[in-house]
């Protein structure tokens, strides 16, 4: 590797370095202790401590090359290299390009100023291509050269960032250096000849987090497959952490949620993540929900500045955030004031001429804000005028530099004009109106106590709006929290859910879609339309809304539109109870945005057949418990409970265990504050009923004692009529227990737990969600194992081990194949057992591996007869089951077993003659030729293709689950069981050609080898001779033209050479001549006759040293491809 030229003083360095080569103007030198017998003694163990712990080009590689000024001790380092080859092509090239350059010059400076400008363009050639993009590419060179030749990766492997730390082995730190790549973590560790290496993949992470006790003040924690690993002594360990975490979502994402990262073009390249794109990415990620903006926002900028604040009269320290199409503010204290200024929603955008450095954003409604003390303010205009430019000509035709208006609009009258007259066009029968205005108007003739309450409500939320602004664009202060903890009034609630979801923006960046998408899906019949058909009228039954064909129409549309929207989570339980609340208060667009807004940004992965989401939050829900509640994390043995008893909590938001009148409440504290809400919701609701269930003695008394406590909250400002309240079904004079108001609770929520920061809640969801994954991933595996247990001899250790070498190829192929879309067989919704298949390219690599006949000179045609065996659907995939299956039998067969797989192997549909396209490879096959013939099957009659199609997948016709399939499918699997050697085919004239052909190479290079060869000349001279018996009686007149192709076979130990020729010819032979042909007993018959036969496959085989060899060489055979 070329190097950027550096100053070397060769004074002291010749202790350290052996010259090998040099003339007149370079150097070529070797480390000691390198190349050398014992490692160099104690020289070459010093060198090789200082090469791991100090951070300087000489450590990373052991040869390098100088540049030397004549009469002068200064010397130039140029190159270096991993091993002998690689420098010695660097200094060939120097010799053959360089040397009769450098005799042209008359000065020495001259010279040196010659080599030092050839090799930095030499760098800059090769960091066109390089994946070195760092703020300190040479520095970075060095770390990716020294990675590569300790971890011998694919170089395919993206190495993102190095850190100097200490890896703690028992109670003994080892200094050394930490190597996070795209789909590794890497340590090593080289002291006083102790070497340390540790590789973990990313995907194998359970645990990940940030720990101290009295010996580790600060330090990292690693959990992977059970084994406890600390790091310690980072210089910046909070930016290694979030580093890590970024890197081990990233993996879990790639491996587990395949739709998102084959819609994002940024994962999707491994070769374009850098430390800098995964920093940069956090802080769009958290940028886009702390202001609730869609996904796709980046964040461009970010700019310290003051914001003034009128209502207040005073100047509030922040941060400006820009993406593409926002302008937003934060304050120092998130909470004191924020503001979002969509791009086009602005009219003009200015600077002043004082120096006070402001810009002037001016937006519809008579709003305009100032930003001061801006640093390059003129700039930022600038590109800001841009930007407003050309959103202001897409939106709305309005230059940027109007002033304001006194007669502008809301922002959200033009929204609705847009989405009512594509309504009109599109669908005439979406309701433009909430429900709850439909069956509960409020009449101000008659106001009772409760109205009089909503109305000051509502007089409250005007004042605010008239000091803060109304719309996107409006101050969100302190006093906006307060509003909303004492309940947004029934008349606001759709507007302003729409506001704090953020659902607006999205509704605003796609006029029309809603009632586009309900005209696609009208009529769509599938398993989710089928499911919503079947929960629409469990959805608020007891409200009127819903026991009329407007609302649960509506209800319909929202649903089958959304399920239409986003297949991936098409209809799961719980969305029915959230959207008909969402249609009580909002329009029916709205709804249908705002549930966009919880299932894709607010709640992800809630809403999907593993609902993964909501197990992360109750793992951090518990989380919670163990830090603010520990008493009742003493009393309760079994964590557990929590999660059984707030998965319903977390999944509608409250309402399926509050009245309706108190869970809007909570809802409007979710769509102000998100997940944060529901957790100190639940945090207060176990703290005021801590006692009751500490003295419980069994989680039933717990669980009723909460159900009592949910049918006494109620919610005493309610506007609804007592008809539809469900918390006044009970009077409190029957009621022996306390009432607690819904208000009171949210606000004690906020007071005793408000302080749960939502960049803690972020990191605890990144935490527990590898957890979760991995736990699930647990289930996932033993499930599989139970039931593969049921028909093979392996034991379950042995199952164990095999797996995980299974599903780790799977992981293997994907890492770095960038064409084929991550894990395309993997898909959670499936049975178990379909969960992770695998093809016929990754089957050779473990069959190489597991294999006992992965000797075999025909090896990679054995594995592909094998995989084509096994895969009886012709799907070209095999499971686990399948795979194992095949694996026990080679192991723990008995002889009649192994015979009659070698046999099935060599007839159809498994047997298919292969034709080597680079002879010179021998019978290697490539990846191209090895899935070409795996995809060859045998025809069939097409309604038998059908038939057995929907057997082997009764998911695949239609979306429903089809009994009779899978019982015709168990039936068929009985009847394997019972398979009779009598029903197997007749092996025809070629395929015992190969047949035989396969012994001679399985027996070559067995201590028995001799007496084997002479055992199966034996036995296939009788098997001849028996057929050309049976042939006579059936046809005299042929005589031995049909066994010329066989003579070499039986005569003895034939050489390769010999035998290969003759073989070669017999496919040409005449067609019309009968072929003969051997039937499976025939062949066992004349087999268990030669005891050196059967003592060959019947000796034991190590399986479990045959496991660990595969463990350890899984990646380095990868490695070697």
């Amino acid at each position: 590797m070329w190097l950027k030229p550096e100053e070397v003083l060769l004074k002291n360095a010749l202790k350290l370095w052996m010259m090998e080569r040099s003339n007149d103007y370079f150097v070529l030198q070797r480390r000691r202790g390198y190349g050398e017998e014992g490692g160099g003694g104690l020289t070459g163990l010093l060198v090789g401590t200082l090469d791991s712990v100090l951070d300087s080009t000489a450590k990373v590689a052991p040869f390098r090359i100088l540049h030397q000024t004549p009469d002068s001790q200064v010397y130039l380092s140029i190159a270096c290299g991993a091993d002998r080859e690689e420098i010695t092509k660097h200094w060939e090239w120097l010799e053959e390009n360089i040397m009769k350059t450098l005799s042209v010059f008359d000065s020495n400076e001259d010279i040196t100023n010659f080599v030092q400008g050839k090799i930095r363009g030499l760098i800059a050639e090769e960091g066109k291509h390089s994946f070195a993009k760092e703020d300190d590419p040479e520095k970075f060179r060095e770390a990716l050269l020294k990675f590569e030749k300790c971890f011998g990766l694919p170089e395919q492997e993206k190495l993102v960032t190095y850190y100097s730390c200490s890896y703690w082995k028992g109670r003994v730190p080892c200094q050394g250096w930490l190597y996070l790549s795209t789909n590794f973590l890497s340590f090593y560790s080289f002291l006083l000849g102790s070497e340390i290496k540790l590789i973990i993949s990313w995907d194998a992470v359970s645990k990940l987090e940030k720990t101290s006790n009295v010996i580790l003040t600060e330090s990292i924690h690693v959990c992977s497959q059970g084994e406890n690993h600390y790091f310690s002594m980072f210089l910046h360990i909070n930016q290694t952490y979030l580093l890590m975490e970024q890197l081990a979502n990233y993996a879990i994402k790639r491996i587990f949620d395949k739709e998102t990262f084959d819609n994002d073009p940024v994962l999707d390249d491994p070769l374009q993540i850098t430390k800098r794109g995964l920093e940069n990415r956090a802080h769009s990620e958290q940028f886009s929900a702390f202001f609730r903006l869609p996904k796709e926002e980046t964040l461009k900028e970010v700019h310290e500045c003051f914001l003034w604040v009128p209502f207040s009269h005073f100047n509030t320290h922040g941060k400006m955030c820009i993406s593409e199409n926002y302008i937003c503010f934060a304050s120092q204290d998130g909470n004191l004031c924020s503001v979002i200024i969509p791009l086009r929603e602005v009219l003009a955008i200015d600077k002043t001429n004082d120096s006070s450095k402001s810009v002037v954003i001016s937006v519809k409604g008579k709003t305009a804000f100032r930003f001061s003390e801006v640093k390059e303010f003129e700039e930022l205009v600038a590109r800001l005028r841009l930007k407003c430019g050309a959103t202001s000509t897409q939106y709305h035709d309005i230059s940027t530099e109007v002033p304001v208006s006194s007669d502008s609009i809301d922002p959200s009258d033009d929204t609705e004009v847009q989405s009512l007259t594509c309504q009109r066009e599109c669908s005439r029968t979406v309701n433009t109106e909430a429900l709850m205005t439909v069956f509960h108007p409020q009449n101000l003739e008659t106001l009772d106590s409760k109205m009089l309450k909503e109305k000051m409500k509502e007089q409250s939320w005007n004042i605010l709006f008239s000091e803060c602004g109304r719309g996107v664009s409006m101050f969100r202060t302190k006093k906006t929290r307060d509003l909303v903890v004492r309940g947004i009034p029934e008349t606001l609630r759709g507007e302003l859910w729409m506001l704090f979801s953020g659902a607006v923006n999205d509704m605003a960046a796609n006029p029309g879609y809603y009632a586009e998408v309900v005209e696609q899906s009208l009529g769509t019949c599938n398993l989710a339309t089928e499911e919503i058909e079947r929960d629409l009228r469990r959805s608020l039954p007891e409200h009127p809304a819903f026991q009329s064909d407007t609302g649960i129409s509506a209800l319909r549309r929202v649903l089958t539109a959304y399920a239409f929207r986003n297949p991936k989570i098409g209809y799961c339980q719980a969305m029915n109870i959230l959207t008909s609340v969402l249609l009580l208060y909002a329009k029916e667009e709205e709804a249908f945005w705002l549930l966009v807004a919880v299932c894709e940004r607010m709640l992800p992965d809630y809403f999907n057949r593993r609902i993964i989401g909501a197990l992360v939050d109750q793992a951090v829900f518990e989380e919670l418990i163990r830090d603010h509640l520990p008493q009742l994390t003493e009393h309760m043995t079994d964590m557990t409970f929590f999660s059984s008893v707030s998965l319903s909590w977390f999944l509608t938001l409250f309402i399926s265990v509050l009245p309706i009148e108190s869970a809007v409440n909570v809802v409007d504290c979710f769509f102000y504050d998100g997940i944060k809400a529901i957790l100190q919701l639940g945090l207060a609701i176990l703290d005021y009923n801590l006692d009751k269930l500490l003295a419980c003695k069994d989680d039933a008394e717990a669980v009723t004692a909460l159900n009592r406590f949910f049918n006494n909250v109620t919610n005493k400002d309610s506007p609804l009529p007592s008809s539809v309240q469900q918390g006044s079904n009970v009077s409190d004079e029957k009621s022996s227990q306390i009432r607690v108001d819904i208000t009171d609770l949210i606000r004690e929520s906020n007071e005793k737990y408000g302080n749960i920061r939502y960049e803690n809640i972020h990191s605890m969801r990144c935490r527990n969600r590898l957890y979760v994954i991995q736990t699930l991933e647990e289930t996932t595996k033993q499930n599989v194992l139970r039931v593969v247990s049921q028909d093979v001899k392996l034991s379950l250790h042995e199952l164990d081990e095999l797996y995980v070498i299974f599903k780790k190829e799977l992981f293997f192929s994907y890492y770095w194949c960038l064409s084929s879309p991550v894990l395309k067989h993997h898909d959670p919704s499936l049975p178990y057992l379909e969960q992770y298949q695998i093809d016929c390219q990754q089957f050779r690599v473990l069959y190489h591996l597991l294999s006992p006949w992965a000797h075999s000179a025909n090896r990679d045609s054995l594995a592909l007869w094998t995989f084509r065996l096994l895969d009886e659907n012709s799907d070209c995939l095999i499971n686990f089951k399948e795979f194992s299956s095949a694996i026990d039998i080679m192991y723990n067969g008995s002889f009649t077993e192994k015979l009659k797989l070698l046999f099935k192997l060599h007839i159809s549909p498994a047997y298919t003659e292969v034709q080597y396209k680079d002879p010179s490879k021998g019978d290697e096959l490539s990846k191209e030729e090895l899935l070409y013939f795996s995809q060859l099957h045998v025809s069939k009659p097409a309604k038998e293709k059908e038939a057995k199609s929907a057997r082997n997948s009764p998911e695949k016709e239609k979306e429903k689950v089809n009994i009779q399939a899978y019982l015709s499918q168990w039936q068929d699997e009985l009847l394997k069981k019972e398979e009779n050697i009598k029903d197997l085919p007749r092996m025809n004239q070629s395929q015992f050609i190969q047949f035989s052909k396969t012994l001679y190479n399985l027996f070559h290079g067995d201590p028995e080898e001799e007496s084997l060869y002479q055992a199966i000349a034996v036995v296939t001279s009788l098997l001849l001779r028996m057929e050309e018996v049976g042939r006579k009686l059936h046809s005299p007149t042929s005589a031995m033209k049909g066994l010329s192709g066989a003579a070499v076979c039986v005569s003895g130990v034939p050489s390769e050479g010999q035998a290969e020729k003759p073989l070669e010819k017999e496919p040409s032979s005449p067609r019309e001549e009968p072929q003969w042909s051997f039937a499976f007993e025939q062949i066992l018959a004349s087999l268990l006759n030669e005891p050196a036969l059967v003592k060959f496959f019947e000796k034991s085989i190590d399986l479990k040293a045959k496991l660990e060899n595969a463990k350890t060489s899984q990646l380095s055979c990868r490695t070697k491809k």
